[in-house]
């Protein structure tokens, strides 16, 4: 399929002529993954929406779909996959009588012959070319960063040409757009506080379709806040790869520290700034009504003075997510945590002692490479130490571009994962 993959957005180069197009267009998004992908399709709603195009109810009324897709396991590329078949087929005039297909209509979803589908999220980064050289099933993609240049990429969109912008920022926060929450139930929402990730666990995909880490100012946080209390919202969940190493290098605050016992394996974090527990002290400050959650957090950056500051404010929840990943010491090494067993057992310990009816969750990975029955043992151990109260747990899945896809052999079997 032709295709043009475009630059970065630059208004000087994006005439009104461009853009006319989609005024008056529907667009439908279908989210998939974590809660950052729910933010990040409100932001998608928020720039399609001021190109002029309006909110659909299903993919039948929409002149546009997309899908925000998350990369984190094969799984959920697989369901995104199957979803993409789906649409591409809905497309095609039905050969079948109705009468000897009505079964078959009820289970396929519906969506017009002309609508434009388009892949978005970390899926897209991923894979990036090979979605548009993969049977035609979609006609733009759209990496995480680029959001802002969705409408002129849609523009770019015309029969037998495809269009792409898969290009990663070291800046772009969305801090100045204002997320269409409309899928909520208007007391709880979510609030991206920066994006990206710097950990590299040898793991982990994050890294490489998120990009590094950058954090939006504190006032713009604590200003979105405020507005969202002032709506009546009663709860907000903070949101970020790796929420609690946020770091607003614009403002004045604390130095950066982790809890004892745990290794920063990026060393770029020292300097000026505010950090998570300065933003945490302010949002609690400025909406004290609001209950206040945040996730996903690394548990090395649980420092003391966080920990203690949850501690005392009530309007910080007392549960926190705290991933474990493995309780063994040695899969902790070759995953690259920076940890290990031992050091996360006292972090627990210290922060159930400060608060003793925190409620903790955690994530865990099983059949990591080489990960030896003695190995899962000590995981399970942990888990039996800590009585977490709640777990996600997942066999291990290769992720390529990671340390580990391309250092260690994926090498226990799918039944003993």
């Amino acid at each position: 399929t032709p295709k043009i993959i475009l630059p970065a957005f630059d208004d000087e180069h994006d005439s009104a002529a461009e853009l006319s197009d989609l005024s008056g267009k529907s667009f439908f998004v279908e989210t998939y993954g974590c809660q950052m992908n729910v933010s990040d399709s409100e932001i998608v709603a928020s720039i399609l929406t001021d190109a002029g195009m309006a909110a659909a109810q299903s993919t039948n009324d929409a002149d546009l779909v997309l899908l925000n897709t998350c990369a984190i396991r094969e799984n959920a590329e697989a369901r995104v996959w199957d979803r993409l078949k789906q649409l591409k087929a809905a497309r095609k005039p039905s050969k079948v009588s109705p009468a000897s297909s009505n079964a078959r209509q009820k289970l396929k979803p519906k969506i017009r012959a002309h609508a434009k589908v388009g892949l978005l999220g970390c899926m897209a980064e991923r894979l990036k070319e090979k979605l548009l050289d993969t049977d035609q099933l979609v006609d733009f993609v759209v990496g995480p960063d680029a959001y802002r240049d969705l409408p002129r990429v849609i523009s770019a969109v015309r029969p037998g040409r495809a269009a792409m912008n898969v290009q990663l920022s070291l800046e772009e926060t969305y801090a100045d757009i204002a997320p269409l929450r409309t899928d909520g139930n208007g007391l709880s929402a979510f609030v991206s506080i920066m994006r990206g990730c710097n950990n590299m666990c040898s793991f982990c995909v994050v890294p490489f379709t998120r990009g590094r880490e950058r954090s939006r100012p504190v006032g713009s946080i604590v200003d979105e806040i405020r507005q969202l209390e002032a709506e009546g919202y009663k709860e907000v969940t903070l949101l970020g790869q790796n929420v609690n190493s946020y770091w607003d290098k614009t403002s004045s605050g604390s130095q950066y520290v982790t809890y004892p016992g745990f290794e920063n394996t990026y060393k770029l974090r020292e300097g000026e700034g505010a950090r998570f527990v300065d933003l945490l002290e302010a949002v609690s400050s400025a909406a004290p009504g609001l209950r206040v959650r945040f996730t996903s957090p690394h548990p090395k950056d649980f420092p003391l003075p966080l920990l203690h500051l949850i501690a005392e404010r009530d309007n910080l929840c007392k549960a926190l997510h705290m991933p474990l990943q493995s309780g063994s010491s040695s899969v902790l090494k070759r995953m690259r945590r920076g940890y290990s067993r031992e050091a996360f057992v006292e972090l627990v310990t210290a922060a159930r002692g400060l608060m003793p009816n925190l409620a903790i969750s955690t994530d865990v990975i099983t059949g990591f490479c080489g990960e030896t029955e003695e190995e899962h043992a000590e995981t399970l151990a942990v888990l039996e130490q800590v009585q977490f109260d709640q777990a996600f747990m997942f066999a291990y899945s290769e992720r390529s571009h990671t340390h580990a896809s391309h250092a260690m052999p994926d090498d226990v079997p799918e039944e003993t994962k």
